[in-house]
């Protein structure tokens, strides 16, 4: 009895997150085809774009000189670079980079390791830009990212918008060709239902502008987040994303802002990360409870749906492995991904990108029971990790005294110059050193 009623509800969820994304967006995406991806290229502010870096290597270089070939106006654009502590050469190899950009990058470095999130807010309250633009260390951005970002701000209660993050090492082997199907699947389907209503609830670090006003606005919040008094370092863009919703602003994407990650290429590392992403999707779930039902009802519906699919799955994934069933839920999972795939071939054909068999998806019908079935229960069991888990990176050891320190502490209004930033900048002209703190009007031309 108690199976059938599990077999039920997951149908019924999977007939409702169905609908919605594939029925309620795409028709959304058709009735509102002018508004959709709303655009205003006239809109030119100051912009900063923050790079928080951990043990990225020479790789950083690659990162850093795809923000030096943005196609922005120079006088209104910053790039700073805040190294968290690196214990390899990324500071090296990014300061080496900031002394040949003739004085467009700075390089920070933290006087303690304080994760991505916090990193990003000491860049944010130094920082007089309009716009802040987020950029993950290990990834290129297209050259007109930034300005289709920003010309999407085209309300002012639209508080952030995300670009379209695609795979660039798409064939390195199977895991990152299934990567690059997952990736491209949800930033042109699944979130179709979202951006219609422009409450698009997770934006990725990878590429994201956001209004800086509404970042000081949610900077006490940001800044102390931990569960069980364990500070975690996971999932700060869902995070953030939900809190600026929170707040009654507007988010929205536009796949006209590119940018390429690297997927993982090993299953060991692409169970970290999907570990610490579960964990996320818990933690704000969760967290969500109390405020997204006031939301529009369509996105409500469609997130606890999320919700109760990312709990309920893995019950019947168990009920079935005990009945010996297994067999009978992956050949669907199989034929469904096979569809899937089909679909990406069909919807990229006619883009200038570089695409991947679709039949490569279907070896995600033989993931999803580890995904589920293990890495959902261990999350609900590791929640208050402080842990990245991701792309090899180590937390450092905390620092022996137990104290932060009192540059730590930012008031919600101060915008202070650098003191909460151990005095180690790198430019290729000594007053730019200041320049992130300095109103625009006092800064040399570029």
């Amino acid at each position: 009895m108690l199976n059938n009623a599990l077999a039920i509800l997951l149908q019924a969820l999977g007939a409702v997150l169905f609908f919605n994304r594939f029925v309620a967006g795409v028709a959304l995406r058709i009735l509102k085809k002018k508004a959709f991806d709303e655009a205003d290229y006239g809109f030119q502010p100051t912009v900063t774009v923050v790079v928080p870096m951990y043990n990225e290597g020479a790789e950083i270089r690659r990162t850093l000189t795809s923000l030096l070939a943005l196609d922005y106006p120079a006088g209104k654009l910053d790039i700073v670079v805040v190294d968290d502590c690196s214990s390899d050469d990324s500071f090296d190899h990014a300061s080496a980079v900031a002394a040949t950009s003739g004085g467009r990058l700075t390089v920070l470095r933290n006087k303690h390791n304080l994760g991505k999130r916090r990193s990003i807010n000491r860049a944010v309250m130094a920082s007089r830009s309009e716009i802040i633009v987020s950029v993950d260390s290990d990834v290129m951005v297209d050259a007109q990212a930034v300005r289709e970002l920003v010309a999407r701000f085209v309300r002012p209660d639209i508080a952030a918008v995300g670009g379209w993050v695609d795979v660039r090492n798409k064939g390195d082997n199977w895991l990152t060709r299934m990567q690059t199907i997952k990736y491209f699947f949800s930033y042109h389907f699944l979130k179709n239902l979202e951006w219609a209503f422009r409450r698009v609830m997770c934006l990725s670090g990878c590429l994201t502008a956001y209004r800086r006003d509404v970042l000081v606005e949610l900077h006490p919040i940001l800044e102390h987040r931990e569960i069980c008094g364990v500070p975690i370092k996971y999932g700060e863009d869902r995070f953030l994303t939900r809190q600026i919703v929170k707040a009654g602003y507007l988010t929205t994407m536009t796949l006209k802002a590119v940018c390429w990650t690297a997927a993982p290429t090993r299953l060991e590392d692409y169970f970290s990360q999907q570990l610490r992403w579960r964990r996320s999707n818990i933690v704000d779930y969760v967290g969500a409870l109390s405020h997204v039902w006031r939301l529009n009802p369509v996105i409500a519906v469609h997130y606890f749906s999320l919700f109760a699919m990312l709990l309920a799955y893995p019950a019947l994934l168990m009920t079935a492995i005990a009945k010996g069933q297994l067999w009978s839920i992956l050949m669907r999972q199989v034929i469904v991904c096979a569809i899937i795939g089909l679909g990406y071939w069909w919807k990229a054909r006619k883009l200038p990108i570089e695409r991947v068999h679709p039949l490569w998806f279907v070896s995600i019908a033989l993931v999803l029971p580890v995904i589920y079935a293990i890495m959902t229960p261990l999350a609900l069991f590791t929640l208050d990790s402080g842990s990245w888990e991701t792309r090899h990176h180590h937390e450092d050891e905390p620092d022996p005294s137990g104290k932060r320190d009192d540059d730590d502490e930012v008031a919600d209004d101060a915008v202070p110059a650098r003191p909460m930033l151990e005095p180690v900048a790198v430019t290729s002209q000594a007053v730019v050193s200041a320049a992130v703190a300095a109103p625009r009007a006092e800064r040399p031309a570029a």
